[in-house]
């Protein structure tokens, strides 16, 4: 069965000027043919955190919402319009989790891709890892229904929501294996 959700399909009328002469050229732009107005297929930049307890165990959320609701995530989500990435960081770990971070270092980029609301969400996820202040006022809240500590060698990577997360954990995983 062919993918309906991609931008191709799902984008019919020009969002400018309303005509139905708003075509796709199969990669990742549209141009309207009335009004000439162009239109690009971007990713959306979105971040994810890891954090690490004393036991060496990393942290994983469950996603409460589609797409993929009840998988195994990191904290984080989509960066703002006009928001840094640094400042999208701190502010869902605190949105999701309640916690401060206190450092965080860039670790690893990855694309992705997912369906919401049956259309094709392309995504470039920045992956970071974050000290936080403590995880004694933890609580899931926001977007994600629970959370747990996973030692490395016991983590579920089927369970994991995305490829794009997944990689970012074996990223990880790998870095701190050279250390």
């Amino acid at each position: 069965m062919k993918d309906k959700t991609q931008p191709g399909d799902v984008l019919k009328y020009c969002p400018k000027c309303g005509s139905e002469q708003f075509l796709y050229d199969g990669s990742k732009a549209f141009k309207c043919g009335a009004c000439g107005f162009h239109f690009f297929v971007n990713s959306a930049c979105a971040v994810a955190a890891i954090m690490v307890n004393e036991r060496g165990e990393i942290l994983l959320t469950r996603r409460a919402f589609e797409p993929n609701a009840g998988m195994l995530d990191l904290p984080g989500g989509f960066v703002d319009p006009m928001e840094t990435v640094e400042n999208s960081l701190i502010r869902e770990v605190k949105e999701e989790l309640n916690l401060d971070i206190l450092s965080f270092q860039f670790l690893a980029s990855f694309p992705n891709q997912y369906v919401f609301s049956g259309y094709t969400v392309y995504t470039i996820d920045l992956g970071f890892v974050c000290k936080v202040r403590g995880f004694e006022n933890m609580h899931a809240q926001d977007d994600i229904s629970a959370f747990e500590f996973i030692h490395p060698s016991a983590i579920p990577f089927e369970e994991i929501s995305s490829d794009s997360i997944r990689n970012i954990i074996k990223s990880y995983l790998e870095t701190i294996a050279i250390q």
